[in-house]
C-alpha cells in the first residue's frame, strides 16, 4: 500500500490511477481476459476504434509512430497498440478498467500508454493545427476553396474558410472556478478557436484558454491575424479572407456579418447567404465530439488532474486524419476533397 501511495504522488496526468490507492498490490495484467481484436468484424472494429482495420497501420506510419513505444515506467507496447488504446479511450467515456478487458493490460499500464501516446502526438504534430503555412494550404488550394464556397451561394469570392470559437464544458474545479466559468453558456469550460476549411479540415486550432474569455480576445492572443497577413496575400496584393460571426472585428482578412438593428435588404441577404455556408464550422465541432465522445463527458474532464486541453488538441488532429481517409459532411456539401494523409502529415 505504501508503494502505491508513493506512485500516486508522482502521477499528475490521469486521475484514474487513484484507483490504485484502493488495492494493496497492483494486479498482474495476465488476470485480464483480452478481447480477440482480430476476430472482430470490420464494422465492429471501426465502431470501437473509429478507423478501419486496414488503415490503422498506415495511420501509425503517417503519424511517424515508432515500432515500439516505451513509457516512463518502462511499459512497452507496439505503435499500433498504443494508438488503439488512445483512440478507444477517447472514443467513449470508458473507465480504464473497461479497457483492461479489451487490451489485457492493467489500469496502470493503460494510463501510462495513453498519456505517452497523447504526448507524442501533441508534441510531434501539434504544429499542424497551430500554423497556416502548410503545403496543403497553397494559394492554388486556397483558390479552389474560395471557388467551392462561392459556388455554394456565398457572395464573397475570396473566402477560403470560417472561424469560430467553442466552449468545452469541464467539471467544476475546486480552485479559481470563476476563471473558467462562461457566463453565456452558463458552464465551467475551456475555449478553443477553430478555422474550418470547405474540405472539412481543421486548418488552425487555438486553445485552450479560460472559458470566461470573449472570442475577440481569443483572436488577439491566437496570432491568427498576423499569420493571415503573412500567408494569405496574393501576388497582386489581393487577399484571402475568413468569415466569422459578429464577435469578430472587420479587417481585410476577416469578414463578419453586417451588424446593427437596422440594415439594408442587401446586407440582410448577404448575412443570410454567408450564414448558410458558415454553419459548416459547427459540423466540425460536432464531428470531433461524435468521434471522441469522451471529450463530451464533462464529469471526467478535470482541470487540475488531467491534460484536458491536450485531449481536444489531439482529438482534432485525429479528426483531420479521419476526414482525409473517409471524408466529411462539410467536404460533401462543398464538393471538395481534403489533402492526402501524406500531404497533411508531410
Amino acid at each position: 500500500m505504501a508503494q502505491n501511495l508513493m506512485l500516486l504522488a508522482c502521477l499528475e496526468e490521469d486521475d484514474d490511477l487513484l484507483l490504485l490507492a484502493s488495492v494493496d498490490d497492483e494486479k498482474d495484467s495476465s488476470v485480464y481476459q483480452k478481447l480477440e481484436i482480430d476476430e472482430l468484424s470490420n464494422d465492429q472494429f471501426r465502431n470501437l476504434f473509429r478507423f478501419q482495420r486496414e488503415d490503422m497501420n498506415s495511420l501509425c506510419e503517417a503519424l511517424d509512430f515508432p515500432s515500439k513505444i516505451v513509457c516512463p515506467n518502462r511499459t512497452v507496447c507496439s505503435g499500433t497498440e498504443g494508438l488503439s488504446i488512445l483512440i478507444r479511450r477517447l472514443a467513449y467515456p470508458n473507465r480504464l478498467q473497461d479497457l483492461s478487458h479489451i487490451f489485457g493490460r492493467s489500469t496502470a499500464e493503460l494510463s501510462y500508454i495513453f498519456n505517452t501516446v497523447l504526448n507524442f502526438i501533441d508534441t510531434r504534430h501539434g504544429h499542424r493545427i497551430e500554423r497556416l503555412n502548410h503545403p496543403w494550404l497553397s494559394h492554388a488550394k486556397l483558390d479552389e476553396m474560395a471557388t467551392a464556397i462561392s459556388n455554394c451561394g456565398a457572395p464573397l469570392s475570396n473566402c477560403w474558410g470560417f472561424i469560430d470559437g467553442t466552449v468545452r464544458p469541464i467539471c467544476r474545479p475546486q480552485s479559481y472556478q470563476q476563471l473558467v466559468f462562461n457566463g453565456h453558456k452558463r458552464v465551467h469550460g475551456l475555449k478553443f478557436q477553430c478555422i474550418t476549411t470547405p474540405d472539412g479540415m481543421i486548418a488552425h486550432l487555438f486553445g485552450p484558454i479560460e472559458g470566461r474569455r470573449h472570442d475577440a480576445g481569443m483572436l488577439r492572443e491566437s496570432d491568427v491575424e498576423h499569420q493571415l497577413q503573412q500567408y494569405m496575400t496574393k501576388a497582386n496584393n489581393d487577399v484571402y479572407s475568413l468569415y466569422g460571426d459578429p464577435a469578430y472585428p472587420l479587417s481585410p482578412y476577416l469578414i463578419p456579418p453586417f451588424r446593427g438593428g437596422v440594415i439594408s435588404a442587401n446586407q440582410m441577404r448577404f448575412n443570410k447567404r454567408m450564414s448558410a455556408v458558415r454553419v459548416c464550422v459547427e459540423w466540425t465541432f460536432s464531428k470531433i465530439l461524435n468521434l471522441f465522445a469522451f471529450l463530451d463527458y464533462k464529469k471526467n474532464q478535470k482541470l487540475y488532474l488531467q491534460p484536458v486541453g491536450k485531449y481536444y488538441r489531439v482529438a482534432s488532429i485525429l479528426t483531420n486524419c479521419h476526414t482525409i481517409l473517409y471524408g466529411s459532411e462539410t467536404g460533401t456539401f462543398f464538393g471538395i476533397d481534403p489533402p492526402s494523409l501524406q500531404e497533411y502529415l508531410a
